[in-house]
């Protein structure tokens, strides 16, 4: 599934990273927070790959 927005790319890199060993888990917040708990590496690793390209910064739910 591809990131819907930029935020959410972005989200997913920093939850990624962590998953990774990269970062340290105390640098997450919200969103990447909540992704680096619910979410496999290779769900994140999908959304993180997404081109930003064209991609709003947020999407608001509707």
């Amino acid at each position: 599934m591809p990131a819907k927005s930029k935020a959410q790319q972005k989200a997913a890199g920093a939850a990624l990273a962590v998953k990774r060993g990269e970062a340290s888990k105390s640098d997450l917040q919200g969103a990447s927070e909540e992704m680096y708990e619910s979410m496999t590496e290779a769900e994140l690793e999908e959304l993180a790959s997404t081109s930003r390209k064209g991609k709003p910064e947020h999407v608001t739910d509707k």
